[in-house]
Order: structure tokens, then C-alpha cells, then sequence
């Protein structure tokens, strides 16, 4: 009997240790993770009635902020304002704080530091209190309101996102997506009008979808510019040899189908020409002698592997290549993905990605909307937590110094003459790309400016062509938008 009540006793302590321990490694070790999880209703709930910091713009506007709530019964004192003149301008970038619907975007994001949680725990919260201080910090973002203002204007009522990176940083300059929305619905404390306005953003065109970066497009021709330094590197081709044949289209293997120019019209020429043209038939061939290489090297642009770490909330969305080991099964797909179809399939930030890092001498940067968080005073908390961070090294710099000037052929002399912006030499790439059944095709463009010392690099993506539909080139319609948007920012 004394034996039974011995281990009994025993079995007890150590499960009385066990919590112990747990609750001692909740408190102590994972205190920040949890204080910080968007999850955990509790400290939600708390976040409710804390005064926020202001969100603001690289170029001081303001963005959001907190005011006393419309509803004089409501269980909460203040709500998130976001004023009118920039509030579709941001929204998918911001985001909201809804009672409904919880945080999104940067209020997701940088909760902690918008309300000025320092020293995380029930223990912390009261530390807070006694100090008097006002914890609160404003989080000022990289991206610019001028910038974004002009990406709207140029997109106008057609579906699409513009992307703009600081070449040298990989901080996010721009990236609107329209339609957008108006958040400030969402963050009313009236139950149904928060209701019926998530439903309204998530219906028809979706205006509540970051285009930017949560959707994914075949590139078209703008993914040439990742063909091309493949292929330089790989040895395949070089700008003089091989001569490629003139002609309208390509025979490709495995099947009866072929690969066609745009439009029906014969082209080739050397790597040079068939750039600046944007033949099909050219980088067709070009996939099918890479074979294998083209697959393996799809990480090395961002797709195939894990999205960029960035503060974007939601995440980014994954790209998406042709895989390794299906070139002998599927020969086209790999003639047809060497000119950003069938199975490529890139986010709009992904395309300005491989622009910056061919402007970066090869550095792909890790992208971030956060430049520093700052006291209600405007003293500097903590500078941003996003130093210039390698994602990936795509390719050589004398490779993306041999593709720049490709790039610059195109804009001078080629397909993208609508990107040319007096007295700055732009570099880039169009591109039109085909969709499934019978809709008009995407209008792309990307590139960087000034072509020999880069500040920014840019992806314009217009849906279906906008309202020129089959008739929509993206030389036509996304490289007037870029120029209007890199003007914008090089000549404030």
C-alpha cells in the first residue's frame, strides 16, 4: 500500500514538474513569439483598445492612425482611420485592423511596434503603464506616395500592379495592385458593414487580392531576360554566334504543334537581334538546347523554391517553373517556358526581382516595405530590421552587365521604345503574354533606370491587355506606365 502511494506521489511531482517547466519555457522563452502572434485572441482583443502609432509614407504621408470609435456603445474606445486621400493607395500594403476580421498587412506585420509592446507579458504590460512613457511607435515605410499615386494614375481602371525596388536595397518603392479597396469599412466596429465589405473584396474582380505579389502570371517575353543570362552562362550562346534562322516559327519535338512569333512574322539573328525582336522562335530553340539547365537554374530566379523572408502580410506567392527531370518527357514545355509560358508562372514583385538583380550585378535582394519605426515624437526606435540581404545570386556580374545593355537595346531600338524617358537611358524588357482560352493576352514590362547607375527597378503587369484586349502589346501598354512611374521618382 505505501508503495502504491509512493509512486502515486512520485507520478505526481513529476507531472507538477513537467507543467512547470512548460509554463516556465511559455513565460520565459517563447514570451515574444507569443505576445507577437496575431493568433492569440487574447492579446488581440487587448490590442483593441491600445492607442496605435501612425503608419506613414517615405515621404511622410500619412497613412493610418487611430481615433476614438464612431459607435458610442461600442466595447472598444478607438479605431483605425485611414485617411480617404491614400487609403485605396495602400490598402493592400497597410492593410487593416478590423474587430471582424483581425490585422493584415503592416498592422499585422508590425503590431508590436505600433503599439509600443517593449516588454512583452501581463508582467511587461504593467512596466509599460508605470512609466509614463508613450510606448507608441510610428512605422515609417520605403514606400513612396508619389510613386504610388503615379502607378494608379497610369494603370487607371484596368486591372493590374505596378512594382517598383530600390536596386541597392531591395526595399519595395511601389507595389500597387488595383482594384483596390477601401479598408476603412473593414476597420468600423459596425459588424455587418465590416461583414458585407470583406465579402465585397473578395468577390468578382477581387479588388481585396495584392496582385503585387499573392498572384501569379506567365511572364511572356519579360522572362527572356532570365533565358538569356541561363543561356550566356551555360555556354549554349553568345551576342554573335549562333545566328539563329529567320523565321515564323519553330518545329517543336514530341508533338506536331509549333512555337510562333508575335503576330505570325519571321524572325532571328544573333542573341542581340533576337532580343531586341523578342523572337519566339530564337529563345524556343534556346530552351530546348539548355534542356535540363533551364529547370535547375529556375531557383537560383526565385521560383521553384521558397518565397523571399519579406514583412509582406500575407506572404508572397510561390512561382512557378518547369521542374528538373521532365525535359525527355516534355520537350515544348521547356521551348515554351524559355519565353515565360506554360509552365512559368511569376508574382509581379518576382519579375522586378529578376530586373533588380540585373541591375545589382546579379544580387537578387530580399524585398521589405519597413524603413524605420519612430517615437510619436519622431525620434528613431529602431532603424529598419531589413540591411540589404542576399536572396539570391542569379547570375555573374559581367552576366548582368552583358544583359543590361540587351536590356538597353530593347528601349532604344526594340520593342519597349514607349519606356524611353528624356535625358535618363532606361533598360528593359515587353511582354505579351498568351492565357488559357480565348482571353487577350497580359501586357508586361520590366526593367531599371538609369541603366548605368541603377536606382530602381521596376514590373508593370496590365491584365489582358486592359481595354486594348488583343490589340495590347506590353510595348504599347505597360512601358508607358513604367516611364510615367520611373519619371516620377528621378525627376522629383
Amino acid at each position: 500500500m505505501n508503495d502504491t502511494i509512493r509512486r502515486v506521489g512520485i507520478a505526481m511531482l513529476a507531472l507538477f514538474l513537467a507543467i512547470a517547466a512548460q509554463l516556465s519555457y511559455l513565460q520565459l522563452v517563447r514570451a515574444d513569439e507569443l505576445e507577437s502572434d496575431p493568433g492569440n485572441v487574447r492579446v488581440f482583443i487587448k490590442d483593441l483598445n491600445r492607442p496605435r502609432g501612425a503608419i506613414l509614407s517615405a515621404d511622410g504621408v500619412l497613412l493610418a492612425e487611430s481615433v476614438p470609435s464612431e459607435d458610442d456603445g461600442d466595447d472598444f474606445d478607438l479605431q483605425r482611420r485611414y485617411p480617404p486621400e491614400t487609403a485605396t493607395l495602400f490598402a493592400h500594403v497597410v492593410g487593416y485592423q478590423s474587430v471582424n476580421f483581425g490585422n493584415t498587412g503592416v498592422e499585422a506585420a508590425y503590431n508590436g511596434d505600433l503599439v509600443g509592446r517593449r516588454t512583452p507579458s501581463s508582467a511587461g504590460d504593467v512596466i509599460d503603464l508605470l512609466s509614463g512613457e508613450d510606448l507608441r511607435g510610428n512605422v515609417v515605410l520605403t514606400l513612396s506616395a508619389r510613386a504610388q499615386a503615379t502607378a494608379r494614375d497610369g494603370l487607371a481602371d484596368r486591372r493590374g500592379s505596378v512594382v517598383v525596388l530600390d536596386v541597392a536595397t531591395g526595399a519595395i518603392v511601389a507595389a500597387y495592385s488595383n482594384p483596390s479597396y477601401d479598408p476603412n469599412f473593414l476597420a468600423s466596429h459596425d459588424v455587418d458593414l465590416a461583414s458585407a465589405a470583406f465579402q465585397l473584396i473578395n468577390e468578382g474582380d477581387r479588388p481585396g487580392l495584392a496582385r503585387a505579389w499573392r498572384e501569379i502570371y506567365a511572364p511572356g517575353s519579360t522572362f527572356k531576360v532570365a533565358t538569356a543570362s541561363i543561356a550566356l552562362e551555360a555556354g549554349v550562346t553568345s551576342l554573335d554566334a549562333p545566328v539563329y534562322p529567320e523565321i515564323r516559327e519553330l518545329d517543336l519535338p514530341q508533338t506536331n504543334d509549333t512555337l510562333e512569333n508575335f503576330g505570325g512574322s519571321s524572325c532571328g539573328g544573333n542573341l542581340v537581334a533576337s532580343f531586341r525582336r523578342s523572337c519566339n522562335t530564337t529563345f524556343g530553340q534556346v530552351g530546348l538546347d539548355l534542356g535540363e539547365t533551364l529547370a535547375e537554374r529556375m531557383p537560383d530566379f526565385g521560383i521553384n523554391t521558397q518565397p523571399p523572408p519579406t514583412d509582406l502580410r500575407p506572404g508572397v506567392a510561390r512561382s512557378a517553373g518547369p521542374q528538373p527531370g521532365s525535359f525527355e518527357l516534355n520537350q515544348p514545355t521547356f521551348a515554351q517556358a524559355a519565353i515565360g509560358q506554360n509552365a512559368v508562372a511569376v508574382t509581379p514583385l518576382g519579375m522586378a526581382m529578376i530586373a533588380q538583380a540585373v541591375a545589382n550585378g546579379g544580387e537578387m535582394l530580399v524585398p521589405h516595405v519597413l524603413d524605420h519605426v519612430e517615437t510619436v515624437n519622431g525620434e528613431v526606435i529602431a532603424p529598419s530590421r531589413f540591411q540589404p540581404a542576399r536572396y539570391r545570386s542569379t547570375m555573374r556580374p559581367e552576366t548582368a552587365a552583358t544583359v543590361r545593355d540587351l536590356m538597353v537595346e530593347v528601349v532604344n531600338n526594340g520593342t519597349g521604345t514607349n519606356a524611353q524617358i528624356p535625358g535618363i537611358q532606361v533598360a528593359g524588357k515587353t511582354g505579351t503574354a498568351q492565357v488559357e482560352g480565348n482571353d487577350a493576352p497580359h501586357a508586361w514590362f520590366i526593367g531599371f533606370a538609369p541603366a548605368e547607375a541603377p536606382r530602381y527597378a521596376i514590373a508593370v503587369l496590365v491584365e489582358h491587355g486592359g481595354d486594348l484586349g488583343s490589340e495590347a502589346t506590353g510595348g504599347r501598354v505597360a512601358a508607358p506606365i513604367a516611364a510615367s512611374v520611373l519619371q516620377a521618382l528621378l525627376q522629383a
